[in-house]
């Protein structure tokens, strides 16, 4: 499972799109989204209520607090919202220790309420907490010891004696209002593949639940199954990471096949760099390094998996070295190319990708005094290996081979010493 967050207009629009087949109700969520790209008037002739309602105004970025730190207009005409928002586009604020500009807005209308209600829906392995309070809204987090949580494990129906602890103190004519959103809302999280939903706060509008503040995370390798409900899904980068030429080329290589192409530069200065097969074991090599004291050198988080073909491997790595290998400074680098033991991938098939790049950039690999450590174990791996031992041998690197008798993380210490060695 792979949780990725989505913006505040998309958790909107899949709840209010779904509410109904899943419900048989309407929600009465009425939002849009705002960028740079975007001319307010001319959607204000599709959305009318734009120009015939009073409007709340907030960057859609990934981020909390919002409110807390200025960042939400209430009560507003579309001219203030135009101001508002051409006044802070683009701008680059601090939030949580990252910073970033404000690239994207959600425009609503102003909904004037007495009530706010918390719901929060989170899926682990085993099961989802399903957390409500009668006491939602910006000080939710001093009023946590009012939080009712219960925990609902995987196949386990959820129904009204299921639901009774979270709603047991609400008064009785708004309660089974309520339960019957909190159910559908479940219903709809389990549909969707949702991991993480949060609304703080959601209110009641003529009787009828209204999220006002919503967040939301979907499974992303769910999206095989759930694209056409899904729509027009977009993945964000977290707020303040922005994508280098490179990991953007890798992200677009990923979207365009049914394997796995993960890429993300840590240090470009970093003289320890990665390319490892599998997601588990990425993880693995990437906390070794850190483990052993040596976080600060390492220049890359990497993963293939899924099968990659020879071609997509051999793109994949051609970037992993034109990185690893830039602006050589004469001191030694080291480049691992691991994984645990295969199930099913042809570890020779996707070295071949490897070797060819590896080939292809032998006088990069040479001038950054480039050391590459290779371990891996599976399907037709002796041949693999063989292969690599070749490799070196024929451009004349430093290239050390080891089958599984070899630990993931011991030619993660190789490497460490190897860049630590005297000259």
């Amino acid at each position: 499972m792979a949780r990725k967050k989505i913006r505040e207009y998309d958790s909107k629009r899949l709840l209010k799109e779904h509410f109904k087949r899943i419900a048989g109700m309407d929600l009465s969520i009425k939002s849009v989204q705002v960028t740079e790209s975007t001319d307010l008037n001319e959607l204000a002739d599709k959305e009318s209520w734009l120009s015939s309602e009073k409007l709340v105004v907030k960057p859609d970025m990934l981020f909390g607090k919002r409110g807390k730190s200025g960042l939400v207009a209430l009560n507003l005409d579309l001219a203030q919202v135009d101001a508002f928002v051409k006044e802070r586009l683009g701008k680059e604020v601090e939030m949580g220790g990252c910073k970033g500009p404000i690239t994207t807005f959600i425009v609503e209308p102003f909904v004037p309420h007495n009530e706010e209600f918390y719901l929060n829906i989170v899926s682990d392995r085993l099961g989802c907490s399903i957390s409500f309070s009668e006491c939602g809204g910006i000080e939710i987090e001093e009023n946590w010891n009012k939080v009712k949580t219960i925990f609902v494990p995987t196949g386990t129906s959820f129904t009204a004696e299921t639901c009774a602890p979270l709603i047991a103190t609400l008064p009785l004519e708004i309660k089974d209002t309520i339960e019957e959103f909190i159910k559908s809302v479940f219903s709809i999280f389990s549909d969707l593949d949702f991991t993480f939903l949060e609304m703080n706060p959601f209110t009641l509008v003529e009787g009828k639940p209204y999220p006002l503040d919503m967040r939301g995370e979907l499974d992303d390798t769910a999206s095989f199954k759930n694209f056409k409900k899904w729509g027009n899904i977009e993945f964000p980068l977290p707020f303040g990471r922005v994508m280098s030429s490179t990991e953007s080329f890798i992200h677009q290589l990923d979207e365009k096949t049914s394997a796995s192409l993960k890429f993300t530069v840590l240090n470009p200065m970093g003289r320890i760099w990665t390319m490892v097969a599998g997601g588990g074991a990425s993880v693995i090599y990437a906390d070794t390094v850190g483990d052993l004291g040596y976080a600060s050198e390492l220049g890359n988080y990497a993963e293939y998996s899924g099968a990659p073909n020879e071609d997509e491997v051999l793109q994949y790595a051609r970037v992993v070295i034109d990185c690893a290998t830039a602006d050589p400074d004469g001191r030694k680098r080291a480049l691992v190319i691991g994984g645990g033991i295969a199930n099913f991938t042809d570890v020779a098939a996707t070295f071949s990708g490897i070797i060819r790049a590896l080939r292809e950039k032998e006088s990069k690999l040479k001038a950054s005094r480039m050391h590459v450590y290779v371990r891996r174990g599976g399907p037709n791996y002796q041949t693999g290996l063989a292969k690599m031992r070749v490799l070196g041998e024929e451009i004349g690197i430093p290239l050390e081979v080891y089958g599984p008798e070899e630990t993931m993380t011991g030619i993660c210490k190789e490497a460490i010493e190897c860049i630590t060695a005297a000259a």
